[in-house]
């Protein structure tokens, strides 16, 4: 068990549920912040595909640094498309999860 990691993601967790008000956030609603920050447009409701493709630009950028993908540019609704830049290795659901988890922290701390 990795406490330094735990306690980094409890933190985070903590300050972004705080500051958004809606209860505690999982790994999912914080994508979907990331993805609706790097799209950079003015808060809305969003339909489920956008909803969808909000979390694939989440996805997309706190892997950047990874490797894995590369930023193609926007489109002309100011949406930001990637590509695959090598592919994910085969993890299980656990070492998704942890990847994720560490690729959100670095994208806070970082940014």
């Amino acid at each position: 068990m990795d406490l330094t990691f735990d306690k980094r993601w409890r933190d985070l967790v903590k300050k972004l549920s705080d500051r958004f008000d809606g209860g505690t956030l999982d790994l999912n609603a914080i994508l979907f912040l990331i993805g609706v920050q790097e799209l950079g447009q003015h808060a809305r409701d969003f339909k489920k595909d956008e909803k969808v493709g909000l979390m694939h630009i989440a996805i997309c950028v706190v892997l950047l640094p990874y490797g894995y993908y590369k930023e193609l540019g926007r489109d002309a609704d100011g949406w930001p498309h990637f590509e695959p830049a090598k592919e994910l290795p085969p993890l299980a659901s656990a070492e998704q999860e942890r990847l994720m988890k560490e690729a959100v922290l670095g994208y806070f701390e970082e940014g």
